[in-house]
């Protein structure tokens, strides 16, 4: 077993070499303690794919977090004075790094989660297009001014930089998320912590590596960071510290409750990117064949693994029965395997807790009278985290297991009559992360995107639920948390806002026309 061990590292050793990580000893942190620290105990990291050993990697114990906050702390100090369009250059030679690195980087992120390759690739693309998106973001950090009511006044607003942010981020897209906070982030002028899963801890340290390289040559060492290691008690100490301005944590609802309660406590501020429970409804007018390939990726891509994967398909009465024929027809083509093979649709779950989680969800929709109409079952002869694509139909519009989010491949399908019905079927769960219609009538577009239509913080006409753009603020409402990432105006949450009114006269009348004379 040691062998076998010791030969997998092998293999994997020249890409992690490429990369800057050396396989063959514990990942140590760098010498000044503050980009990141790793003295707590060691752990094994694996691939999904095979399950053969890619590393060791030692946690960051207590005292390695405390030398990491106290070191972005007092990075703030003087990053906050930095220039924004010069606190731009970092980031856009950070993404020059990133184009340099993609290959490998997209390779390791597909070894470490199971994804496809064309899927890794394409997040770290992402990484690349919010990099470049921040440059431009750094030269509009934009106040206003307003009318004042009081006779040579100026009454604006302006934005400072917040203080050091932590990002928490999930096994899933394990660095396309830390980009859209940290290249926000550092153009507003904050230092920023990286908390990773426990699962993906290799792409981080990769990509803290590039980051560290790019940041010291143009003499601002120190402004970012990495721990690692399990939520208790690693991330506990993250969230409780208040030298941290703004938690933002992507993940379960369950850890969402967690994250904002301890950082509500202290008063802090928190960003929370939680659980997904989506739905596409196809209505009567859809281009059905187009809907059929969208749910399918939506349904299967990451193995159903993003917070955007469709969970519930809601189908109207007349369309349902030949949709789901030409579904199943479609389930039947996917290739499930290695996710490096190109031939192959979908990969591996992350571990073999997802692989128990699927099980039992397959079991608890027997029990609540769902019918298998596809998949359903472990693929044990390709490894020990494979799972076929699965569909189920719901035998009501109440089906409780509907109601929760089992992250794999498992699609519910629902029936409808009307509209009305299927916005309240689809708006009927905690969540509400992304949402989608298929449909070619422009009444029901805009109701579906009206205020009594969908109440999900991204809603989609014609396409998927799941595959964000840069450029559009991402997140949800209810139990998804209420979070906004990466474009659009989602930079002020990285800020604080600052009113202020200059008297310019001799004067000194008072707002509200308040007279006090003495």
């Amino acid at each position: 077993m040691a062998q076998t061990t010791q030969d997998d590292q092998k293999r994997h050793a020249p890409l992690l070499e490429a990369l800057g990580i050396d396989p063959d000893s514990t990942v140590a942190g760098t010498s000044d303690g503050r980009a990141w620290s790793a003295d707590g105990p060691e752990r094994t990291v694996a691939t999904p794919i095979d399950g053969s050993v890619m590393a060791r990697i030692a946690d960051t114990d207590a005292a390695g977090v405390e030398r990491v906050v106290a070191g972005l702390a007092e990075a703030f100090l003087s990053w906050r004075l930095v220039p924004a369009p010069q606190r731009g250059e970092l980031v856009r030679r950070w993404g020059e790094r990133l184009r340099e690195q993609k290959d490998s980087l997209g390779r390791l992120v597909s070894l470490e989660t199971g994804k496809s390759l064309q899927e890794g690739l394409g997040e770290v693309q992402e990484m690349i297009d919010i990099c470049d998106f921040a440059v431009g973001l750094s030269r509009q950090l934009y106040g206003r001014t307003m009318p004042s009511e009081r006779p040579e006044h100026r009454l604006m607003e302006q934005w400072h930089p917040l203080g050091p942010v932590a990002v928490v981020t999930a096994f899933n897209f394990p660095v396309a998320v830390y980009a859209w906070n940290a290249a926000i982030a550092l153009v507003c002028g904050d230092t920023v912590l990286w908390k990773p899963s426990e699962k993906t801890p290799l792409t981080a340290v990769a990509v803290q590596r590039g980051l560290e390289e790019v940041a010291r040559g143009l003499g601002h060492e120190g402004v970012t960071g990495l721990v690692v290691g399990a939520a208790d008690p690693v991330g506990r100490a993250v969230v409780d510290d208040r030298r941290i301005a703004l938690v933002s944590a992507t993940g379960s609802v369950r850890m969402g409750y967690q994250v904002g309660e301890a950082v509500a406590r202290r008063m802090g501020r928190s960003l929370l990117e939680l659980g997904g429970n989506n739905g596409i409804i196809v209505a009567p007018g859809a281009d059905l064949d187009l809907a059929v390939r969208a749910v399918l990726f939506a349904a299967v891509g990451t193995a159903g693994q993003r917070c955007t994967s469709v969970r519930r398909l809601i189908l109207h009465e007349d369309v349902k029965d030949g949709f789901v024929r030409s579904l199943l027809k479609a389930y039947a083509h996917v290739r499930v395997g290695d996710p490096l093979d190109p031939e192959n649709h979908m990969g591996p779950l992350i571990d073999e807790d997802a692989v128990a989680s699927f099980e039992r969800a397959v079991a608890a929709a027997k029990e609540q009278g769902g019918k298998v109409l596809f998949g359903g079952r472990t693929l044990p002869g390709l490894g020990s985290c494979y799972v076929e694509p699965t569909l189920v139909e719901a035998p009501s519009a109440d089906f409780p297991l509907a109601q929760e989010e089992t992250f794999a491949p498992i699609l519910y399908v629902f029936t409808y009559r009307d509209l009305d019905e299927a916005i309240g079927l689809h708006n009927g769960v905690r969540q509400g992360l992304s949402s989608a219609i298929f449909t070619s009538d422009v009444r029901e577009m805009e109701t579906f995107l009206s205020a009594r239509g969908s109440d999900c913080g991204i809603a989609n006409v014609n396409l998927g639920t799941s595959g964000a753009e840069i450029g559009g603020a991402f997140g949800g409402e209810k139990e998804t948390g209420g979070g906004r990432e990466s474009g659009s105006d989602a930079w002020k949450q990285y800020m604080r806002r600052q009113t202020v009114t200059v008297n310019h006269g001799t004067g000194l009348p008072l707002a509200q026309g308040i007279r006090f004379d003495v």
